[in-house]
């Protein structure tokens, strides 16, 4: 049995820092607090507080589409579309996001 399982690269600018995680092990959220870096959350990674938000830069069609849940809390409160929740998506291959505050 192959027990190699998928790895994928995630790059945060303008941090210039990135962290490999195996694809679809954890969300965008938690890979960037294993990467070090702030990532606003109030909600417990329910997707409802919406501060989560990262621009996603290159790479998006490695992450799920967006839920119906995802797209309503966005319009809510008006995250641009470019982003996603990073508590929402779980990558599955190399993507790089952008956060203003890095």
């Amino acid at each position: 049995m192959d027990d190699e399982r998928k790895r994928c690269v995630i790059r945060f600018l303008p941090a210039e820092r990135q962290v490999e995680i195996e694809a679809g092990e954890m969300t965008l959220l938690d890979a960037t607090l294993r990467a070090g870096l702030p990532i606003a959350s109030a909600c417990g990674s329910e997707g409802a507080c919406a501060r989560c938000g990262l621009e996603i830069v290159a790479g998006g069609e490695s992450l799920e589409p967006e839920s119906e849940r995802e797209r309503r809390i966005k319009a809510r409160n008006r995250i641009d579309e470019r982003q996603r929740l990073a508590c929402r998506v779980r990558p599955t291959g190399d993507l790089t996001v952008r956060a203003s505050y890095w």
